[in-house]
C-alpha cells in the first residue's frame, strides 16, 4: 500500500472539516482544491477511515461518506429534585467535551448553562434529555424537556396571535418572562455564538446558522410537545464569547444594547409587511437598546404604512434611538426613502 506523505495533513484536515456537507462528492470536491488527482484523495480518505475518524456506506460507484461519531451520550435528568446547570456542566458535559481549545468549552459552558437554567427555571417540566455527538470536526449537544413549550409560553405572556411571533421576540433579544431573576439575554447570545442553533417547539422550528443571513422558522403540521434545543459547534472555531458580546455592544458602556431584528419573521407566508399593526408588533420592545438593526434580507418589498410607522412615526417619537435597515432591496429602500422624506419635511402621509 503506499504511503501517505506527512504532508497530506492539510488535505486530511480539509476532508474532515467538509465531508459533512460533500458526502458524495467529498472526493471531486478535494482533487479540484488542492489540484491533485483523485485517487491521492482516496489514500488520504482511506487512512480517515482506517484511524475510525470516517465511516463509508453504499457500493464502489455511490460511495457516501461521513465523520464517525467519537462519542456519542445522552442522560436524563428529573427535575422533580432540584437540578443545577453548572453541576451538571462540571460534573457531565465538560468532561466529555476533553481538551478542546479554550474559547471553544468557554462558548459551550454558556450555551448549556443558559439553556439547560431555561429549562429549570422556565419550562414547567419533568424530565431533561441532554445527549452530546461528538465528530473529528465538530460537537452536536441537545436539551430536550416535556415542558410547556417555549413558543407557546412566551405567546401567552405577551398576548401574541402566533406562536411564530414568539421567535421574532427571542431574536430581538432582552426578553424574559421573570424579569426579576432573569436578564433575557441567554438565548440571544447563544444563537449567535454556534454555527447553529436550533429550536423545535409546538407547531414551530427555528434555525439560526452563523454563517447565514437569514434565519429561518418553519411551521410544523404535527406540533411537538415540550422544548428541543440543538446547539452545533466547530470544534477548533476561532469564534470567542467576547466578539459575540462585543458585536452587539454599542458606544461606551459595553452593555447589551445594539440588536439586529431579522424583520422577515414577521411574514406569514406570502403575506406582504403592508400595515401598521405589523409595524407595530416589530417594533414592540425595540426601545430598551440604543441601536437596532433591520435586516430586511428575504424582504422583497413593505407597504407604504407600515414604512411610514417605522421610520417617520416610531423614530419621532423614539429620538435617541439609532434605527439602521440593512440588506434592503431597492423597493424597501424606496418606500424607507418616501417615509424618511416626509419625517425630514413635518409632513404625514395622505394615505392611512
Amino acid at each position: 500500500m503506499t504511503k501517505v506523505r506527512a504532508g497530506g495533513e492539510p488535505v486530511r484536515k480539509f476532508l474532515i472539516e467538509n465531508i459533512d456537507a460533500h458526502p458524495s462528492d467529498i472526493v471531486r470536491f478535494t482533487a479540484e482544491k488542492f489540484t491533485c488527482s483523485r485517487q491521492a484523495v482516496h489514500k488520504h480518505l482511506k487512512r480517515l477511515v482506517d484511524e475510525g475518524a470516517v465511516v463509508v456506506s453504499g457500493n464502489t460507484r455511490n460511495k457516501l461518506y461521513g465523520l464517525a461519531p467519537l462519542l456519542e451520550w445522552r442522560h436524563e435528568y428529573e427535575l422533580a429534585s432540584p437540578l443545577a446547570e453548572d453541576v451538571v456542566w462540571r460534573n457531565d458535559v465538560s468532561p466529555l467535551l476533553g481538551k478542546l481549545p479554550e474559547n471553544v468549552l468557554h462558548i459551550w459552558h454558556y450555551g448549556f448553562t443558559e439553556m439547560l437554567n431555561n429549562v429549570i427555571d422556565h419550562s414547567g417540566a419533568s424530565h431533561v434529555l441532554v445527549s452530546l455527538r461528538k465528530t473529528a470536526a465538530s460537537t452536536m449537544v441537545t436539551i430536550y424537556d416535556n415542558g410547556v413549550g417555549i413558543f407557546k409560553k412566551i405567546r401567552g405572556a405577551l398576548d401574541l396571535i402566533d406562536e411564530r411571533h414568539a421567535v421574532l421576540e427571542l431574536a430581538k433579544g432582552k426578553f424574559t418572562t421573570d424579569p426579576a431573576n432573569h436578564s433575557g439575554e441567554g438565548i440571544f447570545f447563544s444563537s449567535r455564538m454556534f454555527d447553529e442553533f436550533d429550536i423545535l417547539s409546538g407547531e414551530v422550528y427555528f434555525s439560526h446558522q452563523f454563517d447565514k443571513k437569514e434565519d429561518w422558522i418553519l411551521q410544523r403540521n404535527s406540533p411537538r410537545g415540550g422544548t428541543l434545543v440543538t446547539m452545533v459547534l466547530h470544534n477548533h472555531t476561532a469564534r470567542t464569547t467576547k466578539k459575540v458580546f462585543d458585536k452587539f455592544s454599542a458606544g461606551d458602556d459595553y452593555g447589551f444594547n445594539k440588536t439586529v431584528v431579522p424583520v422577515k419573521l414577521m411574514r406569514y407566508g406570502d403575506d406582504n409587511l403592508v400595515s401598521r399593526s405589523q409595524a407595530k408588533r416589530l417594533l414592540a420592545r425595540i426601545d430598551r437598546f440604543k441601536v437596532v438593526m433591520l435586516d430586511f434580507s428575504g424582504v422583497a418589498t413593505i407597504g407604504q404604512a407600515f414604512a411610514d410607522e417605522v421610520f417617520r412615526v416610531f423614530r419621532a417619537e423614539h429620538p435617541s434611538l439609532e434605527l439602521v435597515p440593512i440588506h434592503a432591496s431597492l423597493e424597501v429602500k424606496r418606500m424607507i426613502s418616501r417615509a424618511e422624506s416626509l419625517a425630514a419635511s413635518g409632513r404625514a402621509p395622505t394615505s392611512p
